[in-house]
Parts: structure tokens; sequence; C-alpha cells
């Protein structure tokens, strides 16, 4: 064709032009090839870089507005926390009221901006916003509608003393709780690229709005975990530690006094998983944001699926220590405050318990990495925003627990008086530093890990194959090699591709083999037989759902108010009361969050090996 001339455009390309421009959006010609012979013009390189700047201006400044809005929010939780003159807890509900409602405004724009263009072929990022992990934020949803009901409950018994503010915040907050579970369903996996200005302020709105949500939940539960352990300190002989309780109650009376104060019980239990349903949520949106103007590579993962066969061991084993947990927990709460002897008796139990189930924890995850360590595998080194968040949260939350750990031990060694628990506690904190460091470990090379692409007669095929350096066995193997594909072929052309390219790379194995025997390293002959095809699959499955409901296990007793880091008031004596109180209320929603958090990690890792 001429060089002049230009061939006319397809209906269908046509057709979709059109839509993009009733929609509003930039239809941009496509980038122009120099004729053969003449050198590329810089023009389209420049006008890309200029293209780019704007967005991260746009990222620049939508993170400083919602780092400036989570700090103003800060300051209003922390003076409310400590009484500052002028500023009620009035004030708090009404800020965090406006952030949700400006929140909702955007939701709702963004939803219904979506359903006008729906026939906009939209890119998705399939890495975000896992079926499992929107499954699991309905839960923690669910739960944080019931304490939003159980809050109106208390606002309606105690109507007498209140302001209308107690009663505007639960309902706004279930109301934000249902959109936004329905807008990380339908939008979790978009990759924005229109408005991309507007949306990225939008949405990191809504990351820090959630993000202070959170906070507010913290200091609620700390508040009433801070009342219980001041009232049970006494009762390990620290009669030096004031004993002045932080108590928010409303000067009124509630009528019928029992339902008031079963609401005002329940409430407390709900928390931990209305923290949970927020921090979540957050993270979701985090990585919708960091995706906003993103390049999608044409790579589709494969997808992960759940199945349980194979995984008794583990489970078992799982299930026993979750059982286990629920009973410790049980008599903890029942034995800790009652008097120094039963205190001290929970404690030790407790620490038992704990470095028990740590050191199998730890052994679980080094035999996972020693198979890793023996199995020659590459890594996925692909642009995943959805995985680094997943990593830096596992390894960011994971301070919080050595942050106190670290306090222990420091405390052990300084403290002039040794109680019955207090080397159990110093066992306990070095391996809960340990355990983390070993478990982050798994859980970072198992998400890196390339999934398994080949059917596992092609890995056995392959194996025979380099188990074996004799010339006349390769050719054997190789005609029974060309049978098996024949076999296959009729049933797809993806498995026999896969034979004939297994069949290609055999002809280098021999040599290879040989070569790792003469240089001293661990051949695939060296391997143990369970470390090979199917047996290493249910190995490591076995390893991950162990360790899955290990972390829902030590996720429960900090969760609903067994802490020994309050109750063995070791701490409080080397570091002092305050100083170490303020250490652990910072701390510990980290290291809570962190169990969850390498649950549902482990889950990912279960479902892709």
């Amino acid at each position: 064709m001429p060089e002049g001339q230009r061939a006319p455009a397809s209906p269908r390309t046509a057709h979709r032009a059109r839509d993009r421009g009733s929609s509003g959006l930039a239809v941009c010609p496509p980038p122009q090839r120099p004729a053969p012979g003449f050198p590329e013009s810089p023009a389209p390189r420049r006008a890309a870089v200029c293209a780019s700047v704007p967005q991260k201006l746009a990222e620049a400044l939508s993170s400083q507005y919602g780092l400036n809005v989570f700090v103003a929010g800060l300051l209003l939780l922390l003076a409310w926390a400590v009484h500052a003159s002028g500023v009620g807890k009035s004030d708090l509900l009404c800020f965090l009221t406006a952030l949700m409602l400006l929140q909702l405004l955007w939701m709702l724009w963004y939803v219904g901006h979506s359903s006008a263009h729906r026939r906009l072929i939209r890119l998705k990022d399939t890495h975000a916003g896992a079926r499992w992990l929107r499954g699991s934020i309905t839960l923690f949803a669910v739960i944080t509608i019931i304490l939003g009901c159980l809050k109106i409950g208390y606002f309606i018994g105690f109507s007498e003393c209140l302001s209308a503010t107690e009663g505007v915040f639960p309902v706004t907050h279930a109301v934000h709780t249902l959109l936004q579970v329905y807008f990380l369903w339908g939008h979790a996996k978009d990759v924005i690229q229109s408005f991309k200005t507007l949306e990225r302020f939008g949405v990191i709105h809504s990351v820090f709005t959630n993000l202070l949500l959170w906070a507010n939940s913290v200091l609620n539960e700390s508040k009433h975990q801070l009342n219980e352990h001041k009232e049970r300190l006494i009762t390990l002989g620290f009669g030096n530690i004031s004993i002045d309780l932080d108590d928010h109650t409303p000067p009124c009376n509630c009528t019928p006094l029992a339902f008031c104060s079963a609401i005002s019980q329940g409430i407390y239990y709900l928390y931990p998983f209305n923290i949970e349903y927020q921090i979540l949520a957050s993270t979701m949106l985090y990585v919708l944001w960091k995706n906003i103007g993103r390049k999608i590579d044409s790579h589709q993962p494969q997808k992960m699926h759940f199945k349980f066969h194979g995984v008794m061991v583990g489970s078992v084993l799982g299930l026993t220590v979750l059982a286990a947990t629920i009973g410790v927990v049980v008599v903890y709460l029942i034995q800790i405050g009652r008097s120094k002897t039963k205190s001290e008796s929970a404690l030790i139990m407790f620490y038992v318990y704990a470095i028990t189930l740590l050191v199998l924890m730890g052994a679980a995850g080094l035999v996972g990495i020693q198979i890793y360590r023996i199995d020659e595998k590459s890594l996925d080194e692909s642009k995943n925003p959805a995985r680094k968040v997943d990593v830096d949260l596992l390894v960011g939350t994971a301070f919080g627990s050595w942050l106190i750990s670290w306090g222990s031990i420091l405390a052990v060694l300084c403290a002039e008086s040794c109680p019955p628990y207090t080397w159990y506690n110093l066992a306990y904190s070095i391996l809960v530093i340990v355990e983390k460091y070993i478990q982050n470990l798994f859980i970072i090379e198992s998400t890196h890990r390339e999934p398994e692409k080949l059917s596992e007669d092609i890995r056995t095929l392959r194996v025979v194959t380099v188990c074996n350096g004799n010339a006349a066995y390769h050719a054997s193997s190789c005609l029974e090699s060309g049978a098996v594909a024949g076999a296959v072929a009729p049933q797809g052309s993806e498995m026999s591709h896969a034979v004939v390219r297994n069949m290609s790379l055999r002809e280098g194995c021999g040599k290879e083999e040989e070569e790792r025997r003469r240089e001293g390293a661990p051949g695939s002959a060296c391997r143990p037989c369970f470390l090979q095809g199917n047996a290493k699959r249910r190995v490591l499955k076995n390893i991950a759902a162990f360790l899955f409901l290990c972390n829902i296990s030590l996720w429960i007793p900090p969760a609903f108010g067994c802490r020994p880091e309050y109750d063995n008031g070791l701490e409080e004596i080397v570091f002092g009361f305050e100083p170490w109180i303020i250490v652990v209320n910072l701390a510990m929603p980290f290291s809570i969050f962190y169990r969850m958090h390498a649950a549902a990690s482990l889950f990912e890792v279960y479902c892709k090996i």
C-alpha cells in the first residue's frame, strides 16, 4: 500500500472509537512508526514522559492529602484519649462521620460511572481482590454491622445523657460498611485508566478513612482492656501501681440495667472482628490506589483452587491446636485475677502451651524452607502490587510483637525479683521472634514461587529421564514418551505440546546431571522420595494447613483478652507502668493483625501449591 494511504478502519474498531468518544475518554491516535531507513522520532517518547508527569504529581498530592487527613484524625483521637480540654467524643465522631459521608459520595459516583460505561472493556488486576479475601471481609463486615446494632441499642439505653452524634455514627458506619463491601466485591480488581487524578484522591481518602476507623476501634478496645488489666494487677501483689480507671461510662442510668450491661460487654467482644475488617478494607483499597494508571501485561496467572485432598495430618494437628487454644483461653480468663496463686498458674499454663506451639510451628516452617532449598525452581519476579503489599504488611506488622518480645527479654534480664513464670516468659519471648522470622521466610518464598504448570505425568517423565544418565535408556524413554504424547494428543493440544517440550529438553539432561555429580551438587537422584512429584506438594500443603490453623489459634488469645504482656507485671516494674502500657497498646494491634494476615497469606500459599 502506498505510504500516503491508510487502511480503512473496520466496523468494530469504529464502533469502539465512538464508544470511547461518547464516554468522555480521550481517544489517542496510535503511534506512527517511522519508515524503514529513517531514525525514530523522539516525539512519542517525549509525549509519554509528559503524560506521566501529571500522574506522578497526582500520586504525590493524593498521598500527602491522605496523610494529612490521617494525622488530623490521630490528633483528635489522642486529644480524646487524654481528656484534652475542649475536645470531646462528639467532636471525634463528627469528624469520622464526615469522612465516611465523603467516601460514600465518592463510591456512589464511581459505581454509577462504572455502570453507565459498563460496555467498555476495563482492565483487571487478577492478583488483587481474591475471592477468599472478599469472602473474609464480608464475614467481618457482617459482624461489624452487628456491632453497629449493639451501639445503637447502647445509645437508646443511655439516650438521656448521650449526644446525637453517638447515635448517628453507628448508623452511618453500618451504611458505609454495606456499600464498601459491595464496592470491593465489584471493583477491587479494577485498573483505573480514566479520571485518574480524581480517582487517586477518592481512593486514598477511602484508605485513610478506614485506617482512622481502625485506630478508633483499637483505642476503644485498648481502653477496655486497660481497665480490666488495672483491676487484675492488684491480685498479683503489685500494689504500688495506681488503679485509676479511665472510665467513659455515661453519667446517667440505663433502663433496663441488665440489657445495657449485656450490650456493653458484647460490644467489646466484637471489636476484634471490626478491627480486622477495617484493616483488610484499607489494604484492598490501597492496592486499588496503586493500580491506578498501571499497565497490565497480557499474562494471566493460573487460577488457584482450594482442594482438601491429602492434608489430613496438617488439618488434624491444626484443629487439635485450635481446640487446645480455646480451652487455654477459657481457663486463663477464669483464673487470672482471682488470686495471686491462680494468676501465676494461669500465666505458667499459657507460657507452656505457647512455647510448645511455637516450637512446632518453627519446625514446620524450617521443613518447608528446606524443601524449597532442595527443589531448584525459578521465582516469579513479575510486578505485582497486591503481593508486594502482602509481603510488606507481613514484615511490618511482625515488628509489633518483636518490640514487645524484646521488651520482655530485657525486663527478665534486668528484674531484681523473679516470679515463678519469669523463665517461661524469657523462652516464650525468644521463640516469638524466631518463629515469626522463620514463618515470614516460608510465606515470602512460597508466594514468589512459580505455580506448577505441568501435569504429574509430564513431571514423572522428566524425573525418570534426569535420574538415569544411560544413553540407551534415553532412547527408550523418548520412544515411550512419543507413545504417551500420541495417546494424550487427542485429549488436548496443551498436554501434547508440554510433552514435546519436555522431550526436547532431555538431550542435555544427562550431561547436566553428570556435571552436578562432579561438582558435588545435590541432583534429583539424591533427593528423598518424599520431595518428588505429588509427595512434595502434599508435604508442603500439610505444612501450610497446619500453620494456617496455628496462626488463627494464636490470633484468638490476644484478640479476646488473654494478654500475658499485661498481666505478669514484670515489665511494668522495670520500665514503669505508663511507658510499658504505651508500648503494648501501640504494638499489640499490629501483633494481632499479623496473625490474621499470616493466616490469609498461608491460605493463599495452600491454594497455590
